[in-house]
């Protein structure tokens, strides 16, 4: 049979994404700052757009909420706008007039006279300076210390405490909230946070995370590998320098007032607020986008964040006025643009506003453990379960927990924090445990360890198996514990029994 060419008619079905379905599917990912932005935009494009309560763009009043679908029942939008989030109180800092005495001029620097310098740059006539001599910003503490947690800190459960310590943080550095009331809003022990507080004291600038100044100044000589017993008891009496009492002080040291000099000029080239170097502007709270808290009768209600939800509605009236005295083709076509885009972004936030309150019930209905008891409770649990559970696809889930905050008990959280990965259980029960939560106990029976009795990885998956039905390999256990910078157990038994030769010579 002979090839010739000729035309044909088939049916298929396909899925096409249209320009305004595609615009849907990203605005599911923005951050509520960037879907304001967005929506801001829309309103100065749009006339037929306008806000809910009558605002003109940029007027900055907050919009009303977002009603809770019907299947959401057992999770009330009844959340009262209180304080949600604990705001991290700034550290009160006892040795002010010490650090005025020890470093003049870095404290003449906190407070800088800029009286004047607006007139002095902007020339005749007050016009503003050109924008040419300005340079780019500066990152801020807080984004120059989350690139090294990201290295030093591999634990989730550790990374979760890592965060909080940063985000309590002052401008100067130091921590503002006690490890104590951390300890206690994650669940996790206070030998915990402290070793992750210790942790974080190694990072880029040297002395953040201290609780005041006097460890501050002790991380940066501990550094320098300068600080002897006699500059430690010059550390513990900084209050003596405060009152310019240099006899007692050296008295006290145990020092002559040659090496008091000397130790007080070492003290000068110390930086007592290491964190002003970086970018301070005004702070900026991360902002939930869902609260969650447990009702009178135990069951969690769950409320979006009205006060950041853009709300806007379609001006028919002003539609049908324009459009009966529209002149031409080209200016109907542009107004029927305009009522189709309007419809289409009041349709698509309000779906998104309820896509993202039914993955967060489904989050928390998963890790209600963990909102109860803390860390150690965290259940493994993956996109395609929260998928399922809703009756979603995995990506949709996925783009709606990206940039998302939810503000709980336990603290303030971005919803994929909660995704992590599963280990089977050994005791026939088809239950699951979270790899953070098998770190954390393996690092619990590590630290409760004797000298005498360390425990090889072969026998933390015995007792891990056995005891609390946990089903982990030795290659595994190996895999978590070098994740956590634990050393072998050949190398823990030779560091305890080290440091217990070292006792035994100190008494």
């Amino acid at each position: 049979m002979a090839l010739s060419p000729r035309l044909e008619v088939r049916q298929a079905q396909s899925l096409t994404l249209t320009p305004q379905l595609m615009q849907s599917i990203r605005l599911l990912q923005l951050s509520h700052l960037e879907l304001n932005v967005f929506v801001e935009q829309e309103l100065l494009r749009n006339p037929l757009l306008e806000r809910e309560d009558g605002a003109e763009p940029g007027d900055g009043d907050a919009p009303e909420a977002v009603e809770a679908p019907a299947e959401m029942s057992a999770y009330e939008d009844t959340v009262d706008h209180g304080d949600r989030i604990q705001s991290a109180d700034s550290i009160a800092d006892s040795y002010d007039t010490a650090v005025e005495n020890v470093f003049p001029e870095q404290s003449a620097q906190d407070s800088p006279d800029l009286s004047g310098q607006w007139s002095e740059r902007s020339g005749e006539g007050g016009e503003a300076p050109d924008l040419d001599q300005y340079v780019a910003s500066r990152p801020s503490l807080s984004e120059h210390l989350s690139e090294q947690i990201n290295f030093i800190v591999t634990d989730p459960a550790e990374r979760l405490i890592a965060r909080f310590l940063t985000d309590s943080l002052t401008e100067a550095g130091y921590l503002g909230t006690d490890i104590a009331a951390i300890a206690e809003q994650l669940g996790a022990s206070f030998e915990t946070v402290e070793a992750v507080l210790f942790k974080l004291q190694g990072c880029d600038p040297i002395g953040v995370f201290a609780r005041d100044v006097k460890e501050c100044l002790a991380i940066q000589l501990r550094e320098k590998d300068r600080l002897d017993p006699m500059m430690q008891r010059l550390l513990d009496h900084l209050e003596l320098i405060a009152a310019h009492d240099l006899a007692t002080l050296a008295r006290t040291v145990g020092c002559d007032r040659e090496d008091l000099a000397d130790m007080l000029a070492e003290l000068r080239q110390l930086d007592p607020k290491p964190g002003r170097a970086f970018e301070v502007g005004p702070v900026e709270a991360v902002v939930p986008d869902v609260f969650v808290r447990q009702g009178s009768s135990g069951a969690w209600q769950i409320e979006l964040n009205a006060d950041i939800l853009p709300r806007v509605l379609v001006n028919r009236t002003y539609y049908a006025s324009v459009t009966s005295k529209a002149r031409d083709t080209a200016e109907k076509t542009f107004l029927t643009d305009c009522l189709q885009t309007a419809n289409w972004l009041t349709k698509s936030l309000d779906q998104r506003a309820q896509t993202i309150l039914k993955v967060a019930a489904e989050i928390v209905k998963q890790q209600d453990g963990f909102l109860l008891h803390g860390i150690t409770h965290l259940r493994p649990m993956t996109l395609k379960l929260v998928a399922d559970a809703i009756d979603m696809h995995e990506s949709t889930v996925s783009r709606v927990t990206s940039n998302k905050y939810v503000s709980t008990p336990r603290g303030l959280f971005e919803m994929k924090y909660f995704f992590t990965t599963a280990l089977g259980s050994s005791n026939g029960d088809g239950g699951e445990h979270s790899a953070e939560a098998v770190r954390h106990r393996i690092k619990q029976l590590i630290d409760a360890e004797a000298p005498a009795s360390i425990l090889s990885d072969d026998t933390i998956a015995e007792m891990l198996g056995k005891e609390q039905g946990i089903e982990v390999a030795r290659r595994t256990v190996a895999k978590y514990r070098e994740g956590m910078g634990i050393p072998s157990s050949v190398i823990r038994r030779r560091q305890k029994r080290a440091m217990a030769d070292a006792r035994e010579h100190a008494s």
